[in-house]
């Protein structure tokens, strides 16, 4: 029972403490909300009265902007009437000027009307007077004039001749003085040396002792290189050395070349000579290549073919009256070239075209024709431009001057031939003859090689043996001098040597 007891003893309390504690949070939430309410009440407050005063400052602003707003159009409205009324002044001085315009325009339409009046009756005046004075004169008005101008030619035909001829006078001294003054700058701006070709070659030897080896037994070895060769060779009493004697200077090289390849192997016999004189040829070749080569690098020419270069190369071993033809060439286009510059030519058409003007020379020996169409020909072989060609085909005036490059190349090639000492006449004419008799002797038939040696007096003739027995090689010789003896001038006489040669391999297996 007094367990009970104090067990609803315990309850009461707790539900009394709960009452309390229930009254007590009631009390403290009343307390804070109180506080709450006032806070939010204050905010409230204060956002009125601030935005009482953002309205009063906004009612402000909106009072000034209409204000503005007012002023600024009335000021639009005074600038609108300020420029209405400059455009009405201006309106009315363009119809004041309208007006003027329109006064002197009917103004010039009236003189001009009287004008044409005045015209017509001045020539209807024009034409009386002048009907009044061929009635007089009994003449019309062309025999009236050609009888005044035939006084008055009559009158001054001295004064008029000597004029004409004073004028024409002054004009070829300009134009001479002028051409000279050309021709000079030309001449200084470039000078190149001048060597005169000759037509013999010596070669050096070792020592004394080394001649009879050249010969041979029974002069085997020197009969070889001469037939090889196409080149007298002279041993005689001179020291130490042998002469070389031939008119072509490219057999006169490849001799020189094989002759000292043999002195510097030793072995002198006719297998051997036949073997290097092959190597001396390839080698002065390729010489020739590059004698080409040096003239087009010294020119500026470039994109050439080989073999056009080859061709031009081989014109080091040309003479032209003793005038190396290579050198003649580049020297002729060095001077083309600055012709064609003061003239405001094609310079390059000029160069190549004084370059190429004696190209035809490297192979006419070979080929019939003049050099300038073997040229021409060349040239359209390679597709050189047609301009080039016309420029080199004139040079000697077998063809008209088609351009004024053609004029130029021709004047550079005078210039370059024609100065002192560049050129020795009869040198040329003595290798002309040299030319024209081994001409003549290989005209004719079995006829495999033919060299002219000991200065034009002796021409050495091989023939084939299978096709020349020895009764014909009398026969040939016999035609080939009357041949000579009828087409050819010369001094003395002329030996021709017909030489027939058997030889015949065979192989030990």
């Amino acid at each position: 029972m007094e367990g009970f007891a104090l067990l609803l003893v315990a309850f009461l309390a707790l539900a009394i403490g709960s009452i309390l504690g229930y009254l007590a949070r009631r009390t403290i939430a009343k307390a804070q909300l109180g506080s709450i309410e006032a806070k939010i009440e204050k905010l409230l407050a204060d956002a009125r009265a601030e935005s009482q005063n953002i309205i009063l400052a906004a009612r402000e602003k909106a009072a000034k902007a209409v204000e503005e707003s007012k002023k600024e159009e009335k000021e639009r409205v005074l600038q609108f009437a300020r420029n209405e009324e400059k455009l009405l002044k201006r309106e009315e001085m363009v119809d004041r000027h309208i007006f003027e315009y329109e006064k002197k325009e009917e103004e010039l339409k009236q003189k001009v009307e009287k004008i044409h009046t005045l015209k017509t009756e001045i020539e209807k005046i024009k034409d009386s007077e002048i009907e009044k004075l061929q009635n007089i004169a009994s003449l019309t008005k062309d025999q009236a004039s050609e009888q005044l101008f035939k006084l008055v030619e009559d009158q001054h035909k001295e004064d008029l001749w000597s004029r004409i001829k004073k004028l024409e006078k002054e004009g070829l001294a300009e134009l001479e003085k002028k051409a000279r003054d050309l021709l000079l700058i030309a001449l200084q701006r470039y000078s190149g040396s001048q060597v005169s070709e000759t037509s013999t070659t010596s070669v050096p030897l070792p020592s004394e002792d080394i001649k009879g080896r050249i010969i041979g037994k029974e002069g085997r070895n020197i009969k070889t290189l001469e037939k090889m060769t196409g080149v007298e060779f002279i041993i005689d009493e001179t020291p130490d050395a042998i002469t070389l004697s031939c008119f072509d200077p490219v057999r006169r090289q490849v001799a020189k070349l094989t002759l000292e390849k043999l002195l510097a192997d030793g072995r002198i016999q006719p297998a051997r000579i036949e073997e290097l004189y092959e190597k001396a040829k390839e080698e002065i070749g390729q010489k020739i290549y590059e004698a080409g080569e040096a003239a087009i690098y010294e020119l500026g020419i470039v994109g050439m073919d080989q073999k056009l270069i080859s061709l031009l190369g081989r014109l080091q071993y040309r003479t032209s009256y003793g005038q190396n033809v290579l050198q003649h060439s580049v020297e002729a286009a060095h001077i083309a070239g600055i012709l064609a510059e003061e003239l405001k030519a094609d310079v390059k058409t000029a160069k190549m075209g004084a370059l190429f003007h004696d190209i035809g020379k490297a192979v006419d020996h070979e080929i019939e024709g003049s050099h300038v169409e073997i040229g021409r020909k060349i040239l359209q072989k390679f597709n050189v431009s047609e301009a080039i060609i016309k420029a080199m085909q004139s040079h000697h005036e077998d063809y008209p001057y088609e351009t004024l490059e053609s004029v130029i190349v021709q004047v550079a090639e005078s210039m370059s031939a024609a100065r002192p000492g560049a050129r020795k006449g009869t040198l040329e004419n003595y290798i002309k003859r040299l030319e024209d008799l081994e001409k003549i002797a290989t005209s004719f038939e079995g006829v495999e090689k033919a060299y002219a040696i000991s200065a034009g007096r002796e021409v050495r003739i091989f023939v084939t043996p299978e096709k020349i027995d020895d009764i014909k090689a009398r026969e040939l010789a016999r035609e080939i001098a009357n041949r000579i003896s009828s087409e050819l001038q010369f001094p003395g006489e002329i030996k021709v040597n017909v030489i027939r040669e058997l030889r015949t391999i065979e192989f030990a297996k």
